[in-house]
């Protein structure tokens, strides 16, 4: 009995310990923010024609400047949460003589996409020539 005892005294606790010791371990992953936050609702503040101050007081200063063409701004915004997203957001804006001129990259005004939604409805709602009623009788009548 003192034998079954002490080898359950010993047994018991290292189990204990290798079940605690296998779950411990883990490797925290960090969540990784670069660049400027990139909304819709700063893409719909952009209008052509706006100072190069104007733009920044909206989008932020851009995080790169290309030092040989200072007609562009990139704008890029990076976000990493491991295991469940990995996101990049990438705008280029384009000015002439100070003025902004157009913009390109990942996100377009909301007024263009409610424009193109408007065109694609009305493209549908469309009914062919040769599909509308006739008020000509029909032949053989």
């Amino acid at each position: 009995m003192n034998k079954t005892l002490a080898a359950t005294m010993i047994v018991l606790p290292l189990t204990a310990a290798l079940c605690v010791a296998c779950t411990l371990p883990r490797v925290y992953r960090l969540s990784v923010q670069q660049g400027n936050v990139i909304t819709q609702e700063m893409i719909d503040g952009l209008k052509p024609g706006m100072s190069r101050e104007q733009v920044a007081y909206v989008m932020g200063q851009p995080v790169i400047r290309n030092p040989f063409d200072d007609s562009r701004w990139d704008y890029v915004y990076t976000l990493r949460v491991p295991g469940f997203v990995n996101e990049t957001v990438k705008m280029s804006l384009f000015f002439t003589d100070d003025v902004l001129t157009h913009f390109t990259g990942d996100f377009k005004p909301s007024d263009a996409e409610d424009a193109d939604a408007d065109q694609a409805d009305a493209g549908d709602s469309t009914v062919p020539d040769s599909a509308e009623p006739s008020s000509d009788p029909p032949v053989g009548s």
